[in-house]
């Protein structure tokens, strides 16, 4: 009967692919969770999928005909842009406009505030000038066709960069977001006589005026779609080969997913695909827990993504940035460092010390792992410190070596500077938090947000061993450490909407539109989303629609997002309204002058069922004799003793006193002195100073 009942459970798997570990999620319809973290193969992603799928059966006894959903969190986007291993690209544009993506847009960063000379920052890596061509042919301002495409000249073009080794174009015409048929056009007649080729369109990627922002992305869509459209066609087969019939699903940058097929037609939403998952995840947990306001970390082994909820709602930004460049796709507002556990300790020229961006990843990874690393990274200076238990480390699969870490540190960075190992290793968290909590301020103290009025959520592997030294250095009282933070973006995959979103350049003033005009464009835009709705599986769930504006005054060049309410016959006045109330929220003045619209946009949602309770899936632990271990902690280089407790062992209402380390198969959480740790009736761990 057990055996009967068990083969009609059904199950969600999520998997989250980092640069270092890949971590998977298995939760049943009861709400019975099962979790791991296994070692990356970032040569190639997708075995560790199909490892993970293994796992699932041969570790867990889940056959892969009960996985009823599979979502993946994926990092081969924004990897093909920061390693410059996308495609070799092509662009096509407008007769004259040929150099727009090398001369850019000024844009003076932060950093560059007192620079005397400045670089050009463009990525004309994506079509250098050799693959940028020009064809006859012109759209005016206004959406009339002032020159008709010279068809002749776009062949020869395309026949050109084909006889150079294209295998991907993106075609930028100027002004296509307002009458697209050129652009159509174009590709009909490329793809009857290449048909190999990959093809990206501005006018379907981002409809939306600035040519240079319009054409970047196309490139940059360009540059990803072969090698996404691969990876994602080879994991969906591998998936069929091992038996999972239920196809692949993938989150992308704004933390909706959609089908693999569906995220291939646009594959720059994919940018920053795995960070969204956490922040999905902390949002539903945020929500159960009733708390509104919390900034999130999710430390793991190459990066730290930080991200901050304000009232119950992650940021969402329609500009983010990819290895130093601006890239105009709609995401879930994550600033990404370098700072991990596998960052590298180094010395400068002058011997200062630094901390990442490099890491060491997943191999050889940190010195400690004991798979040739030489470098000392963050991990060896935690196990050096007394943070890890070498024996548990990643649920026990990766045994560390103290010595190897403690030499490394040696060699590199303590012996250079003429200080004691621990002294080195105590500097390289010091750094590194630093790096961590600048990073936090640019989220919220530079964007209005009081940090102290905040509750920090740490997740990924390292985020509970960095909880507490962040929110003393941001003066913030409270931590709320999930039951699985380590899998937490996983966990974030299973909660995410199904969602398609659709915008469109819309440039004109708001007292020459009329209230039928703004219906009839949305209306093109909901059945554009319709369209996509329609290919996933979204029967049993609710749905959601919401409408937006970009709208600024009438002269200005930025814009901002205001609410649309189509329900009324005319919309106009309550969206002047809301724009004047947002304009004076954030810069604190709003004048009742003219404004103009940019873009239309449209977002179609089918929320999941919330999930019953977690129940995870473990052996229960029994309290025990109290164990310690020394550690070394901020403001002492001498070792204080620290309890050592098993979480699996701690029961609603148990508290922990600082200092202390909490153990869990998936993370460790650092509990400083003067710290409290104390299990709430939900689950979360709530540490209070």
């Amino acid at each position: 009967m057990k055996e009967q009942l068990e083969s009609l459970t059904r199950y969600e798997v999520g998997i989250d692919t980092g640069g270092t570990f890949t971590d998977v999620v298995c939760r049943s319809a009861s709400g019975e969770v099962r979790r791991a973290k296994l070692s990356s193969t970032p040569a190639d992603p997708m075995q560790a999928i199909l490892s993970a799928v293994d796992h699932i059966k041969n570790e867990w006894g889940i056959d892969q005909s009960q996985i009823e959903r599979f979502v993946h969190g994926t990092t081969v986007a924004t990897n093909a842009v920061l390693e410059r291993k996308g495609a070799l690209t092509g662009l096509i544009t407008t007769r004259g406009f040929r150099d727009v993506l090398e001369l850019g847009r000024s844009n003076r960063k932060d950093e560059d505030l007192y620079n005397m000379v400045l670089t050009p920052n463009v990525p004309n890596f994506l079509a250098p000038a050799a693959r940028r061509m020009e064809v006859s042919e012109r759209v005016g301002a206004d959406g009339t066709i002032v020159t008709p495409l010279n068809e002749d000249e776009l062949l020869a073009a395309a026949d050109l960069l084909v006889s150079e080794g294209v295998i991907s174009i993106a075609i930028c015409f100027l002004f296509s977001f307002l009458d697209p048929a050129h652009e159509k056009r174009a590709a009909e007649l490329i793809r009857s006589r290449h048909p190999h080729v990959s093809l990206s369109l501005s006018s379907f990627v981002d409809p939306s005026y600035r040519e240079y922002e319009r054409t970047a992305i196309t490139c940059f869509d360009a540059y990803v779609k072969p090698t996404l459209a691969s990876y994602l066609h080879r994991t969906d087969t591998g998936l069929h080969d091992k038996r999972v019939s239920c196809g692949l699903q993938v989150i992308h940058s704004r933390g909706g997913v959609t089908t693999a097929d569906t995220a291939t037609e646009r594959p720059v939403r994919l940018f920053l695909s795995g960070p969204a998952g956490g922040v999905i995840g902390c949002q539903a947990l945020t929500q159960a827990a009733g708390v509104e306001n919390a900034i999130t970390v999710d430390i793991g082994g190459t990066s730290s993504d930080i991200a901050l909820i304000s009232k119950g709602k992650p940021m969402i930004s329609n500009l983010g940035w990819i290895d130093g460049f601006a890239v105009r796709v709609p995401m879930v507002d994550v600033n990404s460092i370098g700072s991990g556990g596998g960052s590298i300790a180094w010395l400068d020229a002058a011997g200062g010390l630094h901390v990442g961006p490099q890491s060491s990843g997943a191999s050889p990874g940190p010195a400690c792992y004991g798979r040739g690393g030489e470098q000392p990274t963050v991990t060896d200076a935690s196990l050096v410190l007394g943070y890890l238990n070498p024996d548990t480390f990643a649920g026990g699969r990766i045994p560390l070596r103290a010595e190897l870490a403690s030499e490394a540190i040696k060699k590199q960075i303590a012996t250079p500077m003429g200080i004691s190992v621990i002294e080195a290793a105590l500097g390289i968290h010091r750094v590194v938090n630093a790096q961590m909590a600048e990073g936090i301020r640019f989220v919220s103290v530079k964007r209005g947000h009081d940090p102290r009025r905040f509750s920090l959520i740490p997740l990924g592997g390292g985020g509970g061993m960095h909880a507490t030294p962040l929110a003393r250095i941001l003066q913030m009282s409270k931590v709320l450490v999930p039951q699985l933070p380590g899998v937490l973006s996983a966990v974030g995959l299973l909660s995410a909407p199904i969602e398609h979103e659709r915008s469109v350049g819309y440039p004109r003033k708001l007292v020459d539109t009329t209230p039928d005009e703004l219906h009839l464009a949305f209306g093109e835009l909901d059945a554009s989303c319709a369209e996509l709705m329609d290919r996933e599986i979204t029967s049993g769930l609710d749905q959601y629609i919401t409408h937006s504006a970009d709208v600024c005054y009438v002269g200005q060049s930025h814009h901002i997002e205001v609410p649309v309410d189509l329900s009324q016959a005319d919309p106009r006045p309550d969206l002047y309204a809301n724009f004047l109330k947002i304009h004076y929220s954030i810069y604190g003045h709003a004048a009742e002058r003219p404004v103009r619209i940019v873009n239309l946009r449209a977002v179609h949602q089918a929320l999941q069922p919330e999930p019953p309770p977690l129940k995870l899936i473990e052996e229960r632990g029994e309290a025990s004799e109290e164990t310690y271990r020394q550690i070394v902690v901020e403001g002492s280089l001498d070792p204080v003793r620290a309890r050592i407790v098993d979480r699996t062992t701690l029961r609603n209402g148990d508290v922990v006193q600082g200092p202390a380390i909490i153990e869990q198969s998936d993370t460790t959480t650092l509990i400083e002195p003067g710290w409290t740790a104390r299990v709430r009736s939900d689950g979360l761990l709530q540490l209070d100073r």
